[in-house]
């Protein structure tokens, strides 16, 4: 199994459990470690040039946190990559859904003049968003990384610190299906862009509830349109 963080020397040396959870967590994230791949300790702790004590940590976190499971034998346990189901998808879209709403309807609740200043910055991305889906063949890395701009934006300028560690913590599971199944989403991105700009009104004229709706069924729709790509593309890991 080979493992590096992305960027990262290969030789460097990760000193604490946070930066093996990390380094773990991003490899995950980004496919680099495969939906049902199995985790070894002793191989983990090798690459990162670590012992097995960080390791052992970082993987009960990631295991709490559902980027793992573990399957265990009859000796010991086999720590996996957590597969990418359907139902898996629904969960994490909705519970985004729900930390991101509360951060629109923060954002729609700031003073007038910080309301405009961020929607003007969303209406930028935004159109960004869709010039990037009208090109004959999209870059679909692009095509994630503007999404992901966009709803980050609003989180980081309303967001109190409870909800940015929850939706720290949570949001990278839901990338990981984005990443995984975005090319098959490219048709949709105009619907997805219409979507946006709801969510921008709402935050612009100051509606705390109509922003968090609008976020919610962003989210929700979302949350749709990728299950009919999962149904179609098939689930990936599961046993």
């Amino acid at each position: 199994m080979m493992i590096r963080a992305p960027g990262a020397n290969p030789t460097g040396r990760a000193d604490r459990p946070k930066q093996v959870y990390e380094q773990l967590r991003d490899l995950i994230v980004h496919g680099r470690l495969a939906p049902g791949s199995r985790l070894v300790e002793t191989d983990i702790a090798k690459r990162f040039v670590v012992s097995r004590t960080p390791v052992r940590g970082a993987l009960q976190r990631l295991q709490q946190e559902g980027y793992i499971l573990d399957s265990p034998s009859m000796r010991q346990s086999r720590p996996t990559v957590a597969p990418l189901t359907l139902e898996d998808a629904r969960e994490l879209f909705s519970i985004v859904g729900e930390l991101e709403g509360l951060a629109g309807r923060a954002a729609a609740a700031l003073p007038q003049a910080k309301r405009s200043s961020l929607a003007k910055e969303l209406i930028a991305i935004n159109q960004d968003f869709r010039k990037a889906a009208a090109v004959p063949r999209p870059n679909h890395n692009r095509l994630f990384d503007l999404d992901e701009r966009f709803h980050r934006r609003y989180v980081e300028v309303a967001a109190g610190p409870r909800l940015l560690a929850l939706h720290q913590a949570v949001k990278p599971q839901a990338e990981r299906y984005e990443r995984l199944y975005v090319s098959f989403l490219s048709n949709e991105i105009q619907i997805s862009a219409r979507e946006h700009e709801a969510i921008i009104n709402a935050i612009e004229v100051g509606k705390p509830t109509a922003a968090h709706g609008a976020v919610q069924t962003n989210w929700h729709n979302a949350a749709e349109r990728l299950g009919r790509v999962i149904k179609r593309a098939g689930e990936r890991g599961r046993w």
